[in-house]
This record gives C-alpha cells, structure tokens and sequence, in this order.
C-alpha cells in the first residue's frame, strides 16, 4: 500500500496524481444541444448584450442583402448567411462594434405568383398585395427561424423588411430624388421581356439556356428605284440583271414580321455575286465578301462554273439603299452597324427595332420616330390582331409558318435547326424576348440636372474606390457597368413600390407639382402601406385637375426595392444601428449583375459614391462531383437535414474550412471529414479545460519571468499564431484560418506542448511551481483558442467559455462574443526563444522517428523504456544541450544525454533500452526506483512531488 496526498494509504499511486477533469464532455451532441443555446441567445437578447459590451468601439457594419421571402432556405442560403456571421464575430472580437441587421426582399413577381397559384388570376389589387404582404410574412418567419438555428447572431427582434410601409415610403422618395436630379425619362426601348411574368425583366433575371430555333437564310429583294444606286455602290455603269436579293440571317423568323431596316458593317467588304440559277433564273446576291463561298454551299449554289464575284465595296458604300420585304409591302434601308459581325450568316443582318437592343439604337439614330417603330408582338407573345396572316398565333407557333410564308413568296433560301445558348426568364425557365414597350428609366450616359457626370461614370468611379474580395470580383462588375444598356425600372406587376406618378392623359407629361406629390403619397404610403396608393383617388391631390391625369400603374423594380436599402435602410428604418457607407456587402458571384449592381447604380445617383467600402462574393455549391444541387439529380443537402443530424457547428466548420472565392463542394463523405477535423478540435479544447480546472488565474498565475522555458515558448507560439490567425481573419480568408487551427490543434499542442507537459501537469505538486507555470501558458492557450474559434465553432466555444471564464461569463453578458482577442503579454526575447525551441523541435521530429522504428523492431515497448544518446552539431548541439536534465522531458524518454559532434555527417541518434526498473507512479524507467525505503515502486523525484519540495524544473 502507498500513502495518498494527505499522507493515508492510497489503493494506488494513481490517486497521487493530478488527473484532469472537466464536466466539458468528449461528444458535442449538437445537433441536440445546439436548439437549447440558441433559445437561450434569443431568450437572453445575446446580441443586445454584445452591443452593450462593444459600445465605444470603432463602429462595423456589414449591410445584410436581403435574401427574397420565398420558400425555405437552402444550403446556399446557408453558406452566406454564416460568412456573414463569421465576419461579424471576427470583427467584434478584433475590437470593432461589428453590428448586424438581418433583412429581406418582400416585393416582386414570385411572390405574386405564388398568390396567383393559390387563390387564381385577376385579383383585385389590393387583394393581392394584402395576400402577398401575408404571404412574405409567414415566410420570413420561417426562414428566421432556420437562419437563428445557424448560430447566426443579429438583430432578429428588428429586421429590416423592404415591405414596412416606412421602408416602401423611402423607397418612392428615393425614386423622386433620382427623377428631380434628371436620372429618370419615360420612353419606348426593346427590354427583356417575359410572357409568362406579362413584364419586363432586370438584367439579373435573365439566364441562358440551351435551344433550338429555325435559322433562315432570307433574301430581301432589289428595288426597281435603287438599281442605280446599287450599281454605282459596286462601281458598276449598270447592273447586269434586275433580279436581286440582299440576303440576311437570322434565328428568329417571328422578328421578319417587323422588320424595318437592314445593317452592314461599314468596313466589312460585300461582295456582287451572280448565280447561274435561284429557282429557275439568274440572280444576283449582295452578301460580306468573306462569307460567299459557305453561304453559295450551304444553299447548294456552289456548283464550279455557276456563280461569280461581280464587284466588291464597303459597307458604307451601301448606306441608304433600299431592299423589298420578303413578303410586306415596304422597303428595308440599309443602316450602318459596328456591330455586326463575320462570326455566322451572310454579314448583313435584318432589323426589327422593337425587338433588339441595336436595331432599335439604330433605327433611332437614323431618325425613326417611336409612333413608326412596328409592335406586333403583344405582352402574352401573340401577334396582334392588325398583323395579316400571323395574327392571334405566338411567335413561337408562328416560327414555322412565317418560314413557310417567305417561301412561298420566293425569298427563302435556307432554313436549318440551330441548337444555341438563348435568353429564358429565372423564374419560369422560359424563353423570353427584347421587346419594345413604353417603360421608365434610369439613364446610364444621360447628363443629370447639374451637367456633371453620368450614371455610368459615377458608378466606375465608384468600383476603383471599392475594395474587392476575391479581387477579380472588380473586373466582373466594370465590365457590367461599362457594357449595360439603360436601366428598365418600371414593372407591369402589383405587388410592388409604385411608381406614384400622375401622367397628364394627352401630352403623357409628369404633372409640374410631381416632387411634392410624390412626398404626399409617400407619407401616405407611410402610414398605411403601398395599399395607399390603390386606394388614392386623384381628386385628393390634385383637385380640379385629376381630370387631366391618371396613375401611373407600374411598380418599381424589385431590385430597386433591395438597390436602394443603403437608403431606406442604412440611412432610414436602421440608421441608428447603421454606419453610411456600409463597410461589406456580401453576396454570391451573381450579385455582380444583381444587388451589388442595383445598390452601386441607386447610391451613385443618390449619393454620388458607391454605398459599400468593399464588395466579397462566394461561390455556388457542388456537390462532391462538381455537379449543380438538383433534385432531380438527388445531390441535394439540405442544411436543415445537416443541423439536425450533425449540427449546424458541422455547416459552419465546412464553410469555414472551403475557398469560398470558388465553388464550395459538399457531400455526406466531405461533410464525415469535417466532422473529424472538429472532434479533434474539440479533444484538445477538452484536454484544457480538464487541465486548468483547479486553477484560478487571479491568485495561481506564474509571472512570465518566473514561468519555465517551454511554457514561455509556448506562449510565444500561441502568439504568433493567433496574429497569423487574425491576419487571415482580417483578410476574411477562413479556409487558412482554419487550417492553422487545426494544425495548431493537433501538432503544436496535441503532438508537442501537451505531450510533453502530461508528466508535470499529472506528477509534480498541485501547487507547484512547475505545475501552475505550465497551468499558467495553458490557461492563456485556452482563453486565445476559444476567442479565436469563437468567430467560426460558435456553439463549442460558447459551450465551453462559463467553464472556463465564468467571472468573464457573467461580466459579459453571458456570452464570449463580447470579449476581444486574447491579449498577450509581450515577451522581449520571443523571437530567439521560437527560433531555439523550433532548432530542438526539429531534432525531437528526428528522436521521435528513430524510437519508433527501435519500438516497432521490438527493442522497446513504450517511449519512456528507452535512453537516448543524442550526438549533434553546431547549433543544434547548444539548443537542445541547453535543457540539461529536462531534454529526457521533452523527448518522452527515461534518460537522454547530449554529445557534441564534429561535424553535422557525425550527428547521431542512439537509443537503448533502460536497465531500470519501471517507477509505478510516473513510469519512467529509473535508477532510483526504491532508494527510498518507505516507497519501494516510485522514483526518487516522486517522492520529492509527495512528501519533498517537489523536483526543480527550469526549462520543461
């Protein structure tokens, strides 16, 4: 029998030691525990205590884009809103009231849709928007609670909404600042167009997909009155023959109906051609030199013998010259275009300028007055009743009879099926149209009332002041900025911000008084909702004069609802809990051509600057394979699934440790990975916890002078890699961050510092210099590991802070989001003590690998059964000499001996095993096992731990 501590017989020496304990458990169990925290976060208004704690600090706001109030949220949903939260915590703990105010998109088609599924078409208008703003309310309801599940920490109780009736309010304000500063005009231009929304569409609600449509080779043919012109373009006297055909390509044969003009390129050279026959005749054919002969093939006109090139000119030699329709009787002039191309076709290209963003341009500028512009096609994509022969059909029935229809009239002379990348709604997965409709608009390059600079200067201007995260995000957006047509604000929808105008019903003019009735409706709009203005009759605003106007029906642009939340938000609803600029917006790679456009284009107009300091953008997520999550394809993820499986700590570790600049790949085997990265996170969290238990900082610390060389060291360590950490936290690199963590985790403690430190921490006094020096880097180790995890593992770190800082737990609200990086105190030689302790923790590799291959050939059996003799040189020789007795601590072994070497080819690792007897207590092999009579199985130095003054420790 031994004595214990308190000198009573022990039942073994295993009661002696200072084993770890914490009620900190091994198993997480989140996916059970997790809902409890963030109950009580909810419950304890956690986020308003963090607020409190940070009052005074340097103010950050990262503005929340506002995911859109439909159907659950996804895996996507997820990754963004925890980069987000990552941030916030991260700049909080870096010493910043980082604040966060939750929002969402409420207006816009796919809720109004969804109403119209429900409850049926040709609602009333004020049905639909009470339905609608029901609808976007349950549904923000839902989605908040999946988000809070997230860890995510914001300002839940006080979102922000885009459908308050104050936010709707300053959203039409805006609109009246943008159109008293001369931004917004009223005309017809071709717009992207979908029948099945019966609206027009922002660039971001357009994508492209694979269809095949009739490509048509057409001939529009000479007229009599141009013969002259046309032969004196070539430089011919006359021409030979009077039958003739300027042939166009095209993929959209329902366009041919409204054609009104033909474009060349004025450069491009276009070649006379004579064919032998074109349907039992001679024929002349006006096509770009460079694409006779694959044309004269592809309609089978190749024959040798059978065509020849009369005379060539430039394109612009052929300005103004008229062609027949193929089958309307009117005449096609010819325009000027740079931007036809020799990529396909015959290098003239037909045009209908209500249904093409240059043909309109063109045909504009050549004079074209809007009430001559052709509009056949209605907004269901029928033609209209006054077309002859197609009247009533879609364009896409009509396709195929149009076809028919040229050839019947001789000017077909091909058609083909052409597989090509085509436009289709986001919503319906339907191919949709430019169409030319009479809409509202914010000018890019039209001069503003005070004659500065354009929208799309401004906005350029803007993008070189913004930073970007991944930096490539910055030629992305500009060349968005610089390339995009003028921007259609209006929607023919209901369940939107009107645009409350009052249009005079003659002269189609805003009524003079439109800034201060536009600021009536918004204070009315204010107090009861958009409903407001559905409810006005004019005779209230206008009088005697409301005969002369009427409403204006449309509604804004739902990317103008969350493009201008800097204002209705940032400087609105929220400006108390807000900063102008924001410091990041943060959003998937489409926002380049979605919020974060809309948002630049309406603070350039409103405030001359981008509303963002810097702009970070993620990717999408793949699955394991790469492939898009698809339903169909069953490689969906659900993160409500993972959360309450795994836990939601599982998402946040997987979103953390992926390159979010790329596509972010998941799957239940990346996710099992993930999962193992966090248990081992969690055991060496564990083992600190356990191992500073008894300690109490304010009366147990060890001044650093007075601490041992390895704890000093690992203080240094923990230190430079902290600032590593914040680095990449700075930078809002996560996927290195976390790699440091684990890295730190595992080898530089797990494998090094706790390794080593077992023995003192278990076998010396409780109350020991050694121990509480050790206890000492520990405590700090555990306060800078929870702090810096804290951003990304929120739940763990949460989980553990009141067992470790329970003092700091209640002085802070209860949470470790309050506090900042661990603070370390400055080590003057910090340096040299890394660059020594680096020097021997390469040769403890070398030991470490050698004892292994001796234990494996069977010469020992554990570490602590072998003597080492270790023969170095130079300054490996003085590093690891300098430890003396300590080096057997460090190498885990019962006897170590350092030897110079001449030479580094001389350096050598010998190890044997112990002749000792085995110490029952600590298990080192040692000579003095039982020199003490009254303690026959323990070594000397145990003795001293129990009944002496403890063994001397100076440098592990």
């Amino acid at each position: 029998m031994s004595e214990g501590k308190q000198g009573k017989p022990a039942a073994s020496y295993r009661d002696t030691l200072n084993l770890p304990d914490t009620p900190f458990p091994m198993r997480g169990d989140l996916a059970k525990r997790e809902p409890q925290w963030t109950k009580q976060w909810q419950e304890k208004g956690i986020y308003r205590a963090i607020r409190e704690a940070s009052k005074g600090r340097p103010v950050w706001v990262l503005h929340d884009g506002p995911p859109y109030a439909n159907g659950d949220i996804h895996i996507g949903h997820a990754v963004n809103k925890i980069l987000k939260d990552i941030i916030v915590k991260s700049r909080n703990m870096a010493g910043f009231d980082a604040r966060y105010v939750p929002g969402w998109d409420c207006h816009g088609m796919p809720i109004e849709i969804q109403i119209e599924k429900q409850f049926g078409k040709n609602l009333p208008a004020d049905e639909v928007q009470a339905k609608s703003r029901a609808y976007a309310t349950e549904q923000i309801e839902r989605q908040k609670k999946d988000f809070i599940r997230l860890g995510v920490l914001g300002d839940w109780d006080d979102p922000y909404k885009t459908m308050a009736f104050g936010n709707e309010a300053d959203e039409l304000r805006a609109l009246g600042k943008i159109l008293s500063r001369g931004y917004v005009f009223r005309g017809l231009k071709p717009v992207n167009w979908c029948f099945d929304c019966g609206s027009a569409l922002a660039e971001a609600e357009v994508e492209y997909a694979d269809r095949t449509d009739p490509s048509v080779d057409v001939g529009f043919p000479f007229v009599a009155g141009e013969l002259p012109k046309l032969a004196n373009a070539f430089g011919l006297p006359a021409l030979p023959l009077e039958r003739g055909y300027a042939v166009i390509w095209t993929t959209t044969p329902w366009t041919i109906p409204a054609n009104q003009a033909l474009n060349l390129h004025p450069e491009f050279d276009y070649a006379l051609v004579r064919v032998a026959d074109w349907q039992g005749a001679p024929a002349l054919l006006v096509l770009a030199a460079d694409l006779v002969e694959a044309c004269l093939k592809r309609w089978k006109l190749d024959a040798e013998g059978q065509w020849e090139v009369l005379a060539t000119c430039k394109g612009k030699a052929l300005e103004l010259i008229a062609f027949r329709h193929p089958f309307a009787d009117r005449l096609s002039p010819v325009y000027l275009g740079d931007y036809v191309t020799l990529d396909s076709g015959t290098g003239l290209v037909h045009s209908s300028p209500a249904y093409g963003v240059e043909d309109f341009a063109s045909c504009k500028q050549h004079g074209m007055k809007d009430e001559d512009i052709l509009q056949p096609v209605l907004g269901d994509g029928t033609y209209a009743s006054w077309l002859p022969d197609f009247a009533g059909l879609s364009i896409w029935d009509a396709n195929p009879k149009i076809v028919e229809h040229i050839r019947a009239h001789g000017c077909l002379f091909s058609v083909e099926k052409y597989p090509h990348s085509y436009m289709h709604c986001w919503r319906h997965k339907t191919p949709i149209i430019y169409r030319a409709s009479s809409q509202w608009f914010a000018g890019m390059d039209v001069k503003p009332n005070d004659g500065k600079e354009t929208l799309r200067e401004t906005a350029l201007r803007g993008i070189e002041a913004t930073r970007f995260y991944p930096a490539w995000g910055k030629a992305r957006l500009h060349g968005m900025i610089a390339n995009r047509p003028d921007w259609t604000l209006s929607r023919q929808r209901q369940w939107g911000v009107p645009m409350a105008f009052f249009v005079h019903k003659e002269t189609g003019e805003l009524h003079p008084r439109t800034p201060e009735l536009i600021e009536a409706v918004a204070q009315r709009i204010q107090r009861e909702g958009i409903e407001a203005w559905q409810r006005l009759d004019p005779r209230e605003l206008l009088g005697d004069e409301a005969g002369h106007y009427v409403k204006n029906r449309d509604t804004l642009d739902v990317w103008f609802d969350s493009g201008t939340t800097h204002e209705t938000v940032l400087r609105g609803s929220h400006e108390a809990q807000s900063t102008f600029p924001a410091d990041m917006y943060l959003e998937g790679s489409d926002q380049h051509r979605g919020w974060f456009h809309s948002s630049l284009l309406t603070s350039s107009m409103l405030n001359g600057e981008p509303p963002y300091r810097a702009l970070l953008t993620h990717g999408f997520v793949v699955d394991g394979q790469g492939r898009k999550m698809s339903k169909s394809v069953g490689n969906v993820i659900a993160p409500q699934k993972v959360s309450d499986t795994l836990g939601a700590e599982i998402l946040r570790l997987w979103v953390a440790s992926t390159d979010y600049s790329g596509e972010l790949s998941i799957s239940d085997e990346i996710l099992k990975r993930v999962v193992e990265a966090y248990r081992r996170i969690r055991n060496t969290l564990r083992f600190l916890l356990a191992n500073v238990s008894d300690f109490d900082p304010a009366t147990d610390s060890v001044p650093l002078a007075q601490m041992l060389e390895i704890d000093r060291y690992a203080l240094a360590m923990t230190a430079a890699w902290q600032k590593a950490i914040e680095v990449d936290y700075e930078a809002f690199e996560f996927h290195p961050a976390v790699a440091k963590m684990q890295t730190f985790c595992s080898e530089d403690l797990g494998a090094f510092y706790l390794d080593i430190l077992k023995d003192r921490l278990y076998t010396t006094a409780p109350r020991s210099l050694a121990r509480r020096s050790a206890q000492t880097a520990l405590h700090a180790i555990t306060d800078a590991l929870l702090r810096v995890m804290a951003p990304i593992l929120s739940f763990t770190a949460e989980e553990a802070w009141p067992l470790f800082a329970p003092g700091l737990w209640k002085a802070g609200g209860e949470t470790i989001f309050a506090q900042t990086y661990h603070a370390f105190e400055a080590q003057p030689d910090a340096e040299t003590l890394r660059a020594k302790w680096d020097t021997i923790r390469a040769v403890r590799a070398e030991v470490l690998k050698r004892l292994e291959e001796v234990r494996a050939a069977g010469g020992i059996g554990s570490s602590l059964q072998a003597e080492v003799v270790l023969k170095l040189h130079g300054d490996q020789h003085d590093a690891v000499a300098s430890l003396g007795d300590d080096l057997r601590f460090v190498l885990i072994v019962s006897a170590a001996r350092v030897e110079r070497a001449a030479s580094a080819q001389d350096a050598a690792i010998v190890v044997e095993p112990c002749g000792h007897q085995k110490c029952e207590r600590c298990w080192h092999w040692r000579e003095d096992v039982g020199a003490d009579p009254g303690h026959p199985a323990i070594c000397g130095r145990c003795v001293d731990n129990l009944h002496g003054d403890g063994e001397p420790r100076e440098f592990a």
